[in-house]
């Protein structure tokens, strides 16, 4: 049975709290800096210094899945022009 598909708002309010609550606990320590690649419909994720690489490990894992991608220990995966924040703050 096909998921129901969330908005992108949604998507990533349901990304976000999966990945505080349940797997920055888990990453922050040893992959700080690197992507995090999380399907929001099973909570399957990658971790990679490769933001394409970690997703596409992902996706062949779930192709049908909803992702959701963020930089572990940071508000945001990129930057432009200035620098990444903590999220700790």
């Amino acid at each position: 049975m096909p998921q129901l598909r969330l908005s992108a708002q949604e998507a990533c309010r349901r990304g976000e709290e999966i990945y505080r609550r349940k797997i920055r606990p888990i990453v922050i320590d040893d992959h700080r800096g690197e992507f995090l690649s999380l399907d929001i419909e099973t909570g399957d994720y990658e971790v990679g210094t490769d933001e394409v690489a970690a997703l596409q490990r992902l996706r062949d894992r779930c192709p049908e899945g909803q992702f959701y991608t963020v930089r572990v220990g940071y508000t945001t995966a990129h930057a432009m022009g200035g620098t990444l924040k903590s999220d700790e703050s």
